[in-house]
């Protein structure tokens, strides 16, 4: 059997399988739905009936009042007196009993609601036609196109078999030298020509790739199963409360259902705060393009010690040290430092205290951020910047964040040439200290030169100098 019907084939066989898995899925779905509107509906007028049979309401006008829009209502009071239709008989009919209790004649009478649910039943086997007549036109244009494609995409395979045929019959020098490379048979040729061109560096180029392709392969499945986990508990919110509002969103009070709708807008942004989060992180993995310019590190700082004040109106955040000046991306630097105020915030608590201290190490200008909090065991320090690491399990995700702010930050700083690392405090101090370095802006003198970097001036009213530590 050739590669071109096997390809035809496969193809088809999966078509196949997608579209029975789908048409089942929507029979199943449609069917569960309609019984579930059916016990919604017989469920509500029953309960209809119980409020209106304690408000005192006569027999007759309960049965006039749940017995419309296709439900049949029997009201047998205690005496054996019937009130309302005839109940029907046989398959298809669904039926709900209840006892009414009131003040009236209604009190203890048996109320009977039925539906005929062929109706139903008649949908559904129209549905499973439409699907069965879609399905089989589908798969036949389907298979006459996947054939066209398979035959035009194949051909260039022919012609490398030929050229294959005819370098192992002696006609050396003949390439195939293709002209759209950016295609998978297009890149396959190109590669086809560089092993004739170089067998040795081919192979050692093959190696390469597959060492890179495999651990690509691991950082795709790592991600993906951080994030599967991580979304499974937002997502699972969003979908519990959503479906509770559609369930039983009428037969809820008010202060039930504005708490649902707010747990579900609550999810769904804990959700969409993870999601960012995890391409922010795949950004970095893929060296980022920065929008490299001038910035002070000091005003940087002042800015998030300000957005914390307000955050945090209770603790104690200060700022202090020199003002360098570094070569960076504004807005990357910006969100490195946000999350380093954050996580020193949330460690230190409403009352407690968070330090920044900026100074210059040699060609380096360093930025301190420490809290009074529980600190970081030693063991933990370098585990803490790995992806959706909390060393606190009871903390939730949203009073002790999702474990990726760390490793956000770290990555941002080593994308510009620096590093975040978390390093010991003093025994008696307490609390944690993270220390992020990034490269002094080099300038350039007037020979053209580059010079020594220089960072800014102290800050004024601090009494420091530039070449302080912090």
């Amino acid at each position: 059997m050739s590669i071109r019907t096997r390809v035809i084939a496969a193809v088809m066989v999966v078509l196949v399988v997608v579209l029975l898995v789908l048409s089942l899925s929507v029979q199943s779905v449609f069917a569960t739905q309609s019984e579930r509107n059916v016990d919604a509906l017989l469920s509500g007028r029953a309960q209809l009936a119980r409020q209106l049979a304690r408000s005192g309401v006569r027999p007759q006008q309960i049965v006039n009042r749940v017995g419309v829009d296709g439900v049949l209502a029997s009201l047998q009071l205690r005496d054996g007196t019937v009130i309302g239709s005839p109940l029907p008989v046989g398959g298809g009919v669904q039926t709900v009993t209840t006892r009414l209790n009131g003040p009236t004649r209604v009190d203890g009478a048996e109320l009977t609601l039925s539906v005929n649910s062929s109706l139903a039943t008649g949908a559904l086997q129209s549905l499973r036609r439409i699907l069965l007549v879609g399905g089989l036109v589908a798969l036949a244009l389907s298979a006459a196109l996947v054939a066209l494609a398979v035959r035009l995409a194949l051909r260039p395979l022919d012609a490398m078999a030929a050229l294959a045929q005819g370098i192992a019959g002696g006609a050396r020098g003949r390439r195939l030298s293709p002209t759209r490379t950016h295609t998978e048979i297009g890149r396959t040729a190109q590669a086809f020509d560089e092993m004739l061109d170089e067998l040795e560096g081919a192979e050692a180029q093959s190696r390469t790739a597959e060492t890179d392709a495999l651990r690509a392969e691991e950082r795709v499945r790592a991600f993906v199963a951080d994030a599967a986990h991580e979304l499974r508990t937002p997502l699972t919110g969003v979908r519990a409360a959503a479906e509770t509002l559609l369930e039983h969103g009428g037969t809820l009070d008010v202060g039930d259902r504005e708490h649902l709708e707010v747990l579900l807008i609550a999810e769904a942004q804990r959700a969409g705060r993870l999601v960012d989060d995890l391409v922010a992180l795949a950004r970095l993995d893929t060296s980022p393009a920065l929008d490299l310019a001038p910035v002070e590190v000091a005003r940087l700082v002042d800015d998030e010690v300000v957005r914390a004040r307000l955050l945090s109106p209770t603790a104690t955040i200060t700022a202090a040290g020199a003002a360098p000046v570094v070569s960076g991306d504004l807005t990357s630097l910006r969100g490195a430092l946000r999350n380093l105020m954050d996580n020193a915030r949330r460690a230190a608590g409403p009352r407690g205290t968070v330090t920044v201290t900026s100074a210059v190490h040699g060609d380096l200008a360093v930025v301190h951020v420490r809290d009074d909090g529980p600190g970081v065991p030693a063991a933990d320090r370098e585990r803490i910047f790995d992806r959706l690491v909390r060393l606190d399990p009871a903390r939730s995700a949203d009073s002790g964040g999702i474990g990726l702010g760390l490793a956000i930050a770290r990555g941002i700083a080593r994308a510009h040439g620096g590093d975040l690392v978390c390093v010991p405090v003093e025994p008696t101090g307490g609390g944690a200290d993270f220390c992020l370095t990034l490269p002094l802006r080099v300038t350039t003198d007037p020979a053209g030169q580059p010079a020594e970097p220089r960072p800014s001036p102290g800050r004024p009213g601090t009494g420091e100098t530039a070449d302080q530590e912090a």
